[in-house]
């Protein structure tokens, strides 16, 4: 059995770029080896450790399968894949990048509806008049069913999105979503505004590590150490 710590981090785009200057900030450099469009990589100051590059939603998957003992990634995906975070992860250190609040967003011309008590007082009239549901358009179908539940709302329908959650009222294919946002500014250009109580997550990219992941004392120690550099 391998004593090296695996740490996944993300493949591309801008948080790759800002997990590896949250490594430069730690005196830690954070690389690809082999091929630049690879998957593998190291740190270079921290031999007992092997890179994933796997994007952001794989790393949580990874996180709670044990197949990493370290990621980093947003706490959005992590609550969304799993129901017991709680219990499978423990998160070690908020990162400071990669801000995203998932929300509860209606049409701006639902002028009654600001609440999520609303949104179950509309329900059966709505129901009446269209002769279905509303529908909610989200890529978030667990944290949705949750935050939903909790607050008494129960009749609904989820539309999976897949493509660009905040165009689907526009579109006719949704009333209302659930997504993320970082300034409001797209939703607002969409015609879309945030219920008062509709904010489900504060999210941002932390450095999480897996409960379930096999742990022996080198890899431990090699995390402590980690957890030491990027805390500093």
């Amino acid at each position: 059995m391998s004593e090296k710590l695996i740490l996944g981090v993300p493949s591309k785009g801008r948080l790759m770029e800002q997990t590896q200057e949250a490594f430069a900030v730690a005196g830690l450099t954070l690389r690809k080896t082999g091929n630049a469009r690879g998957y593998r990589g190291e740190i270079v100051e921290l031999p007992d450790i092997d890179v994933a590059f796997v994007s952001a939603s794989e790393i949580a998957w990874h996180l709670k399968t044990g197949r990493v003992h370290l990621g980093i990634t947003g706490e959005d995906l992590v609550n969304e894949q799993m129901s017991d975070a709680a219990t499978r992860v423990t998160f070690l250190r908020k990162l400071g990048f990669g801000h995203a609040d998932v929300v509860v967003a209606v049409p701006n011309c639902w002028v009654d509806v600001h609440t999520m008590a609303d949104l179950a007082e509309i329900a059966l009239p709505f129901r009446r008049a269209h002769g279905r549901w509303y529908r909610v358009a989200t890529k978030y179908l667990n944290l949705t069913r949750r935050f939903f539940a909790a607050r008494g709302v129960t009749d609904y329908r989820i539309i999976e999105s897949l493509g660009a959650t905040e165009g689907t009222p526009a579109a006719g294919t949704a009333e209302l979503i659930v997504d993320i946002t970082t300034t409001g500014t797209t939703l607002k250009a969409n015609g879309l505004r945030i219920l008062d109580d509709g904010l489900i997550l504060r999210s941002e990219a932390s450095l999480i590590a897996s409960n379930v992941a096999t742990w022996t004392p080198p890899v431990r120690s090699v995390m402590e150490e980690i957890a030491a550099l990027m805390t500093a």
